[in-house]
């Protein structure tokens, strides 16, 4: 039983991360179309076709992609969906194909709504993957955030949230895998010239969250831990109001976190990141993607 994490990108222009949990691989976002996602899943050993499941955090445009609507269909994928947005959802196809009937998707047992409760995977491996969904505050639908445990290891992913309320903290201690979004340095943010009406939103409650507020969440989560993270990965950073290399300063002072630092760019995937150091390569896929850290120098070029 195993959880492997390969954020395909992340950032403004899209977000999507391939997970490979007990031998099923799922998306958690599509925020790039199938044919961008085809080409960043080259050399993983992945493919669209192996898809078996997208979980959503949101709906932006950034997070999930409309024009999936018949690689949905022609693969039997399942997209979890906050539930409140299941009827954008479908807005979502109808506006990129007017010809679109979201009720086939409905129908065929393509749409699960996501609510408060733990939910199972079914995976080829067996055993499933066990989902808790962690309910997020940003702008006025809010995002989801996920703790997939797959019997022996767990992941934690979020992003696009305003500040990290307790639950959150709670659920990603005793993580192997930890992603949480570091969107924007708040001096960057604040000295900007973009208008003061999105300064706001950024930096509110329902906004984004900083550098400061990811690493005091991960450093809390991590403190209360029986043992830190093998990855720690950082997801969503801006163009304009960021920058790797302040993010990665941030963390310099405590080795054993920035040894385990893995710093997402919008235009590169990353390594294959593993919850136990141990990656089963499938066929068409090359070695040379999967990188440890824990032996390796932790700043990798491709971490952006």
């Amino acid at each position: 039983m195993s959880i492997e994490l390969c954020v395909l990108g992340s950032g403004s222009s899209g977000n999507s991360a391939l997970v490979r949990v007990n031998g099923e691989a799922i998306l958690i976002d599509a925020g790039f179309g199938p044919r961008t996602t085809a080409k960043r899943l080259s050399d993983t050993g992945v493919r669209v076709a192996d898809l078996r499941a997208f979980l959503l955090t949101h709906l932006d445009r950034d997070h999930f992609n409309p024009n999936w609507y018949h690689t949905l269909l022609e693969h039997g994928i399942t997209v979890y969906c906050p539930k409140r947005q299941i009827g954008d959802l479908y807005d979502g196809f109808r506006q990129y194909r007017p010809d679109a009937e979201p009720r086939v998707l409905h129908d065929k047992g393509l749409i699960q709504p996501v609510t408060d409760a733990v939910f199972d995977l079914p995976t080829a491996g067996g055993g499933g993957a066990r989902v808790k969904p962690i309910h997020l505050a940003h702008d006025r639908e809010g995002t989801v955030g996920y703790v997939i445990n797959s019997g022996t290891h767990r992941m934690g992913y979020a992003t696009d949230l305003g500040h990290v309320p307790a639950e959150l903290t709670e659920a990603f201690i005793d993580l192997d895998l930890l992603a949480l979004e570091s969107n924007y340095d708040a001096e960057m943010e604040a000295a900007s010239d973009r208008p003061m009406v999105l300064k706001r939103r950024v930096m509110s409650d329902h906004g984004h969250l900083s550098n400061d507020q990811a690493r005091n969440a991960i450093r809390e989560a991590c403190d209360r831990s029986s043992k830190p993270p093998r990855h720690i990965v950082l997801l969503h950073l801006s163009r304009q109001c960021n920058d790797p290399v302040i993010v990665r300063d941030l963390y310099a002072d405590d080795p054993h976190l920035s040894a385990r630092l893995c710093v997402t760019d919008q235009s590169h995937r990353t390594e294959w990141l593993t919850a136990d150091g141990r990656h089963h390569t499938l066929p068409g896929e090359q070695l040379a993607i999967f990188v440890d850290p824990m032996q390796t120098p932790a700043d990798q070029p491709s971490d952006g």
